[in-house]
């Protein structure tokens, strides 16, 4: 496996992701009205959020429109499926838009919604909240095995390679994984359950820098067909 030499770009996001973190951490224990500011909703936090969510959205329409006479449609298929879900995820960040431009919540979302919010993450149904089944529980086992079995399985299993490169499936590198446990040892200091907001914009900036610089970045480059 050839050896990876970091950029600019990747060496900087990951900076400034650690810059965020150790922000908050030292905000939380010397000015909590500050840290409140911080990462309040639709603060500095939630939007560095969005972007990352929206560099990903970037990233793959640009990769459907170059990679779409030279890929299978199960590529382009799983590349669409990713630009979807991290859009949606951004439109959900930000409640679609509620807050910034001051639309009113439906019956529904005043009643269902733990915030009373126009969004799905918040909904209540029953005694449980929807956020902390899937954002908090699902999603935290879909990361460790993504970051950490799918890159395992991709260099010790050939077959395995060959359908993750098949598919158009962004194996994560070592320093992605590494990043994303700081991320997470890290928001775990600020004993707040808003720590989360900085938790998301963590995910967002190494998903980011993972659509862009994977393990297996050869299979998103375009071939000359002359």
């Amino acid at each position: 496996m050839q050896h990876h030499k970091m950029s600019v770009l990747e060496k900087a996001v990951l900076l400034f992701n650690l810059i965020l973190l150790i922000t908050g951490i030292v905000l939380y224990n010397t000015n909590v009205e500050v840290f409140n500011v911080y990462i309040e909703e639709d603060g500095f936090v939630e939007w560095i959020t969005v972007l990352g969510l929206l560099g990903v959205v970037f990233v793959c329409i640009n990769r459907l429109i170059t990679l779409r006479k030279q890929k299978s449609a199960l590529f382009l298929f799983v590349t669409a499926i990713t630009a979807i879900l991290f859009f949606f995820a951004a439109g959900e960040e930000i409640s679609w838009g509620q807050r910034v431009f001051g639309i009113e919540s439906s019956d529904f979302f005043k009643q269902h919604n733990a915030q009373q919010e126009t969004n799905l993450h918040n909904l209540v149904v029953g005694e449980t909240k929807i956020n902390k089944l899937i954002f908090s529980t699902i999603l935290s086992v879909c990361l460790g095995i993504y970051f950490l079995l799918v890159p395992f399985l991709y260099v010790k299993w050939t077959k395995f390679k060959q359908f993750v490169n098949y598919s158009g499936i962004p194996v994560p590198r070592v320093y992605h994984s590494a990043a994303l446990l700081v991320t997470f040892l890290l928001t775990e200091i600020i004993r707040d359950g808003k720590r989360a907001e900085l938790l998301e914009s963590g995910i967002a900036l190494i998903f980011f820098l993972l659509l862009l610089f994977p393990m297996n970045g050869e299979i998103f480059k375009k071939k000359n067909t002359l």
